[in-house]
């Protein structure tokens, strides 16, 4: 082998190696600024004077954004690039991070929708970087890069309350801090973004360039994705109020929440892989949102027991959610198709998804306890299960 191939070799490697760590450090930021807010919302509804409602409005923004812009986002980046779009979204994160912590009128709410704006991006686009640079390892990929997004995910969310009460600034500096989690990933990403221009016209074939809304495997997808976000969310933004509720304290409802998502983090590992392996994937997606309905169960009939609950959730929520981003790849035919299919599925998905944390709160505040909107979600996991059988079928769209 020549001095000249070997380099070359070299070169390639050192290429595929900052990609895996720009992907990651991409992931890092797809939860982050979201999970912090759940175990503060009392702090923060107390602060602002905000009813249940409201503080559901707010934890509802980020879904708001990914429904409205996802759909765009395919479209954006055959303009300027995936890596240019998402180093921009990066930057835009970083800032919406910063000002939602500013102590002005209206910049809680402003910087809120600027974060789901930038994490749509990713959301996106990440399955679409799989399915085009890493066409024979995307399950090994969607397993590391989910288990990265729910590692800081959970521990943001587990430092969140500790942050609040030590830094001065409270809660605002607590939210603030995920702001460096942004700035690494402006840096590291920054090389994929000065070198590469993608989707190119000749990846993208005329007949593959509209969005799949005849195909009822793609509207399967779209309802799995939607009511395991819904869920989820719900549990983000409600889980420690509930827990609290129950004689929890606040800080050991944010670890508890803390312990959910590391639960889920070990789903996000191992999910792909067994999916991959298997024929089909109706059986994963009925079983785990069946799971689901087992946890919302227990906390409401046996809440004193809301640790094992809290376990159950969190197994269920994180084998859900891996499973509805590898759907977006295991469905689609090639990177455009999993952009389109990934930015149809979050559009609908989050939009539906939208309305959990404000209808739970609303519930909340009209019955004055949890069990209608604990019954609520017992109803979304039975559906979803549904959903899930279709979405699971070895087809694509």
């Amino acid at each position: 082998m020549s001095a000249v191939t070997v380099a070359d070799s070299g070169v390639r490697t050192a290429r595929r190696v900052l990609l895996v760590a720009g992907i990651l450090v991409v992931a890092a930021n797809l939860r982050g600024a979201i999970t912090s807010v759940g175990p503060l919302l009392e702090t923060i509804r107390h602060d602002e004077q905000l009813s249940a409602g409201q503080a559901g409005v707010l934890g509802a923004l980020p879904l708001l954004a990914f429904a409205v812009f996802s759909p765009q986002v395919p479209r954006v980046a055959r303009r300027v690039g995936m890596e240019r779009l998402l180093w921009l979204a990066l930057v835009l994160l970083t800032f919406g991070i910063l000002l939602r912590s500013v102590p002005l009128p209206g910049l809680l709410w402003l910087g809120t929708v600027l974060i789901g704006m930038s994490i749509a991006v990713g959301n996106v686009l990440l399955p679409a970087l799989l399915k085009r640079d890493f066409p024979d390892r995307v399950a090994h990929m969607t397993s590391l890069y989910s288990v990265t997004m729910g590692v800081v995910g959970a521990v943001v969310s587990g430092f969140a309350v500790p942050l609040a009460g030590t830094l001065p600034g409270g809660w605002r500096t607590a939210l603030g801090c995920v702001a460096g989690i942004a700035l690494v990933g402006v840096a590291v990403w920054a090389p994929q973004a000065l070198a590469r221009n993608q989707f190119r016209p000749a990846d993208v074939p005329a007949q593959k360039s509209r969005t799949p809304w005849r195909s009822p495997l793609a509207w399967q997808v779209t309802a799995f994705m939607g009511l395991q976000s819904f869920g989820f969310y719900i549990v983000l933004a409600w889980f420690p109020a509930i827990l609290h509720s129950n004689g929890t304290s606040e800080e050991n409802s944010g670890w508890l929440l803390l312990v959910l998502q590391i639960l889920g983090v070990v789903m996000s590992a191992v999910t792909p892989l067994v999916a991959n392996k298997l024929t089909d994937q109706r059986a994963l997606a009925a079983g785990g949102s069946a799971l689901s309905f087992v946890g919302y169960l227990g906390m409401l009939l046996a809440p004193q027991l809301a640790v094992l609950w809290v376990v159950v959730v969190g197994l269920a929520s994180g084998l859900c959610f891996v499973l509805a981003l590898f759907f977006f790849t295991l469905r689609s035919i090639d990177s455009f198709a999993a952009a389109t299919l990934s930015g149809m599925a979050q559009s609908f998905g989050y939009l539906f998804a939208t309305l959990g944390p404000v209808m739970f709160g609303a519930l909340h505040d009209r019955t004055g306890g949890w069990s209608v909107p604990l019954i609520m979600l017992l109803v979304a996991a039975g559906v979803q299960a549904c959903f899930g059988f279709g979405a699971g079928r070895n087809l694509t769209v």
